[in-house]
């Protein structure tokens, strides 16, 4: 092996191993990290960790772009088992995939979907890891291709933005229910990883389900 991938090599892994430390200081701290910190875990100064991430920010950021990547390939894997013809199965298995990931990763889930941290701006970097999952539903509700009564003209000129903005194809109608069931499965995702339904909904799997059968009413997916 030449030098040069050797040293992208050692890079890599050595990228890796301070971004599973920031993990763990995730769940024990929540999103106030501390590099010091992180670099005290490795047993290294923290001007040698500067070098793999210059700042707490940057650091924050590959853990947010993780993350995206991560629910999104969860909720891939579990709409890829379903047949295609199957609108609805396919539907469901994407907020099951989403929510097996939230509930198995709540720091992580807390880091993309939480408080804002404050300080902290996301990059555009983030912006197209952040819109896998809703591509994903989106393109089911191509498949389905319902017809829905027209929104507002206000919000027909942003969504027609939006699709704009993304060389999409999707009627500003079809992306308005997308929108407000992708909306739903987050906020429905919230109060369970935040522990909002504590004393209140014991049959959270069921209630989820529930929810999410609703959203693809909404977006006209075929029982």
């Amino acid at each position: 092996m030449s030098a040069p991938s050797l040293r992208a090599r050692v890079r890599s892994e050595m990228s890796q191993e301070i971004k599973a430390v920031a993990r763990r200081h995730l769940a024990a701290d929540g999103a106030n990290l501390s590099l010091r910190a992180v670099a005290r875990d490795l047993d290294i100064v923290a001007s040698a960790l500067y070098r793999y991430f210059p700042s707490r920010d940057a650091l924050l950021t590959a853990l947010i772009i993780d993350a995206y990547d991560d629910l999104a390939a969860a909720a891939g894997a579990a709409e890829s088992a379903v047949p295609r013809d199957d609108l609805r199965g396919r539907w469901i298995a994407v907020c099951r995939g989403v929510r097996e990931w939230a509930l198995a990763h709540p720091a992580e889930y807390g880091l993309i979907y939480g408080s804002p941290v404050p300080g902290y701006a996301a990059p555009p970097d983030t912006v197209e890891p952040a819109t896998k999952v809703i591509l994903l539903l989106a393109a089911i509700v191509a498949d389905a291709d319902p017809s829905f009564p027209a929104v507002p003209t206000a919000v027909h000129e942003d969504l027609q933005r939006l699709t704009a903005d993304r060389d999409g194809t999707m009627p500003e109608e079809q992306l308005d229910r997308v929108l407000v069931a992708w909306t739903h499965l987050y906020g429905t995702l919230n109060f369970e990883v935040f522990g909002r339904l504590t004393l209140m909904i014991e049959a959270r799997s069921a209630y989820f389900d529930h929810h999410m059968h609703l959203m693809a009413d909404l977006a006209g997916l075929p029982r």
